[in-house]
Formats: C-alpha cells, sequence, structure tokens
C-alpha cells in the first residue's frame, strides 16, 4: 500500500509539471488584465518545434531554446492582436490554439510522417534522489524550487510585477502614473508564453519523447481552470494543480486493480476532469478577476 501511494504522489509531480508551468504563465498574464485562450495552441506548438528541433540537430538543448523561441512568437502574435489591434481575446486566443494546432500537425505529417515514420527522441531522464517520489525530472524540480518562487517574486515584489498589477487593475490610472500599459501587457504576455512553451517542451523531451496527435490533451484548458480556482493566488492555484494530478494519477492506478476492471474505462479517464468542474463549482462565482479583465485599453 505505501509503495502504491508513493507511485501515486511522484507520477502526480510528473503530472503537475506542465500543468503547473502553464497556470503560472497564464496568471503573470492574466494580472495584466489580458486573457490568453491561446494556452492550449501554445503549449501545442512548443511540444512539436522542441522535439523536431532537437531530433533535426541530435540537441535536447537545441530543442528546448527553439520551443522557448516558439512559445515567445506566439505569444508576440497574441500581443500584437490583443494589445496593439484590439481584436478580441478569446477570438484571438481561440484562433492562435486552432492556428498552432493545424500547423504542427501538418507539419509533422510532411516532415515526420509522409513514410509512416514519427518524430522520436531519447527523452532526458528522471534525477532518482531516492524512491519513487523522488524519482523526477529536473524540469519538475526547476518548476517547484525555482519557477513558483520565481512567479511569486515576479508579481509581489518587482517593480515590473508592480506594473502588470496596476495594468490589470486599471490601466487608465496606470497610463496617467507613467506606466506604459502597451509595453506592460506585451511583457506580461510573452514571459507567460514562455511559461507555458516550458510545459509544452517538458512533456514532448522529457516525459513521452515522441510528438503524437493530440498530445497536449486538454492540459492548457486544465491550466486556464486552475487560475480561475486559484483565485488568481499561487497557493490556491497549486492546491487545484496537485489535486487534479493526484486524481489523474490515481485512476491510473485503479485501473490496474482488479476490483475496478468492470468499470468502463471511459468513467475513469472522465475523473480528473470532473475534478477541474467540480473544483471550479466550489470556488464560487464572485471570483476576484483583475480590474481591467479582457478590456483593451487605447491611449485617447
Amino acid at each position: 500500500m505505501i509503495d502504491v501511494t508513493q507511485e501515486i504522489i511522484g507520477s502526480s509531480l510528473r503530472i503537475a509539471t506542465p500543468l503547473a508551468l502553464a497556470a503560472l504563465g497564464e496568471l503573470v498574464t492574466e494580472k495584466s488584465g489580458v486573457l490568453n485562450l491561446g494556452i492550449e495552441g501554445i503549449m501545442y506548438g512548443s511540444a512539436f518545434v522542441g522535439i523536431a528541433t532537437a531530433a533535426q540537430t541530435g540537441s535536447m538543448t537545441a530543442g528546448l531554446l527553439a520551443a522557448l523561441i516558439s512559445g515567445a512568437l506566439a505569444g508576440l502574435i497574441f500581443a500584437f492582436a490583443t494589445v496593439t489591434l484590439g481584436v478580441n481575446q478569446h477570438v484571438a486566443g481561440l484562433g492562435l490554439t486552432l492556428f498552432m494546432i493545424s500547423f504542427c500537425n501538418t507539419a509533422n505529417r510532411i516532415i515526420f510522417t509522409a513514410d509512416g515514420g514519427q518524430v522520436r527522441v531519447d527523452p532526458w531522464q528522471p534525477l532518482n534522489f531516492g524512491g519513487p517520489i523522488f524519482s523526477q525530472y529536473l524540469f519538475t524540480y526547476a518548476t517547484f524550487l525555482i519557477g513558483v518562487p520565481f512567479t511569486w517574486w515576479l508579481l509581489r515584489r518587482s517593480g515590473l510585477g508592480l506594473k502588470i498589477r496596476a495594468v490589470g487593475e486599471n490601466p487608465e490610472a496606470a497610463d496617467v502614473a507613467g506606466i506604459g500599459v502597451a509595453k506592460t501587457r506585451y511583457t506580461a504576455i510573452i514571459i507567460g508564453s514562455l511559461f507555458m512553451a516550458l510545459g509544452g517542451a517538458f512533456i514532448t523531451l522529457a516525459f513521452v519523447g515522441t510528438f503524437t496527435v493530440n498530445i497536449i490533451n486538454g492540459r492548457g484548458w486544465v491550466a486556464l481552470a486552475l487560475v480561475i480556482f486559484g483565485r488568481w493566488t499561487i497557493g490556491r492555484l497549486l492546491v487545484g494543480a496537485a489535486l487534479f494530478s493526484l486524481v489523474n494519477a490515481g485512476q491510473l492506478q485503479l485501473r490496474l486493480l482488479p476490483s475496478f476492471s468492470d468499470v468502463p474505462f471511459e468513467i475513469l479517464l472522465a475523473l480528473p476532469f470532473l475534478a477541474v468542474i467540480v473544483g471550479l463549482a466550489i470556488s464560487g462565482r464572485n471570483v476576484p478577476y483583475p480590474g481591467a479583465y479582457l478590456k483593451p485599453y487605447k491611449r485617447l
């Protein structure tokens, strides 16, 4: 029983890694008053670009850098559409997601699967410091030991974080105070996109070592829900990621138990997403959105 519990906890940490990275990126973005529904597409694009580059160059580091660049470029496109042009954020985000998924699937088919092959790399291996719980990827350790504290410091203690929060609450007042609203939102979106890109790259470069259609499998949407569940706070966001990941890891273990052999596979598969729905319902209706949430700003 202890071994099973350790396996579930260890698996949940690995499952939580891309969710936490993507959710932290979305948190930074939304704190500036911008909703990025392109999160799924950015993760998808970085997952493909990262492994494609690694496969072509033979360098995993090059793959990671390429994934980050693709995430930054996708964020730049989204920022230009929503901040500069004032395009509806829902439309721009969904459009970016659809484009990135379609483009990557087509590129994968042309480059790697035209002859029935599939892009694969020798993925990064976990670092084992003893037992299933501490057998984790460097990505995972970096996410929770560096990424989380950095995001907290960025939003709560840095000058840039103060500007991001000011723009997200009242861009008119921030503009009067001399804060560049457009520049700040561009910066927040690109920083958030880099976090999302890391989440996507983790999946292909470390977690699975290959790229398949629908490899992100809704993780971007779950990360978006985690930000809302967390009420735009890092602590609650991480609690939500932990709960979702525990349920996800638990249902994988339940499939192996004889007593659950008669339970339809689809029901167990749906458990993590049902947990997300329940979590959103528990979080309540009066969620503390940033004051300028979804509101474009144009200086008069």
